[in-house]
């Protein structure tokens, strides 16, 4: 995988919380925040836009003085672990998990070691009970991102233990372009839009060029209204196999 370091238009530097010991981040933006060079060339007309600026100067001051999740090198994992012409199926998150050491940005995705988020827990209950395979050992998404599953939350960044804290400040914006950018550039996509706030996204996507399925959120308040039983996982693989594309290992 070709990876250039992507750059933010600001100095950052991170207390040591933010797992630094106040190291600053240049003006080539964030030596330690890396993403994947066909992402940064798609996206790179949106790194100039005014709000992107806002963004940045917010996301600088909040991992600057208190703890954010996920660690600052991490932000753009899903970009760096996916390339832009390699993404086959798109899962929309929202905020990343907020507790401690859980979030390494890919969206429901956990590090080794870390127990299973009860949504996970709950994705991975709907995969066995469609294709039989075994409960994972670990929450560690990669494994899906490299096989080219892109696993983007709406917004990239949280203060640790409160919830949606970076909501409107700019991330979703982003997060739209990126979506939109999929849209439009690429065919044949696959995207899992679960949960009201994901399934809003949908007007942003091409429909006669992508397949895009619905449900309701793995979470516990509702993965029994709708998620538990959707065959999402099959359907998507039935798809991209129909597409002449690899099915997804789930």
């Amino acid at each position: 995988m070709q990876i250039s370091a992507f750059c933010f238009p600001f100095p950052l530097t991170l207390p040591p919380s933010q797992g630094g010991s106040g190291w600053v981040f240049s003006l080539a933006f964030m030596k330690d925040i890396r993403m994947e060079e066909s992402w940064k060339a798609q996206l790179s007309s949106e790194f100039q836009k005014p709000y992107f600026r806002l963004l940045t100067d917010f996301v600088r001051q909040e991992y600057s003085t208190v703890q954010c999740f996920p660690p600052a090198r991490l932000i753009f994992n899903a970009f760096d672990q996916t390339p832009f012409h390699d993404v086959k199926v798109v899962i929309l998150g929202q905020d990343p998990y907020h507790g401690d050491g859980q979030a390494h940005g890919l969206c429901f995705s956990v590090q080794d070691g870390i127990a299973f988020p009860p949504s996970l827990r709950n994705i991975f209950q709907e995969i066995q009970a469609e294709t039989g395979a075994p409960v994972p050992q670990s929450g560690d998404l990669t494994r899906w991102a490299r096989q080219g599953v892109f696993l983007l939350n709406t917004c990239l960044s949280v203060r640790a233990h409160q919830a949606f804290s970076h909501s409107g400040k700019g991330w979703e914006t982003f997060t739209d372009a990126v979506i939109e950018t999929l849209s439009r550039e690429r065919e044949g996509l696959v995207f899992l839009l679960w949960g009201a706030p994901a399934g809003r996204k949908a007007k942003l996507i091409d429909a006669s060029r992508h397949h895009i399925l619905q449900c309701a959120h793995p979470s516990p308040l509702s993965a029994y209204r709708g998620f538990f039983g959707c065959g999402h996982f099959n359907e998507a693989n039935n798809y991209l196999i129909s597409k002449g594309k690899s099915p997804i290992q789930w």
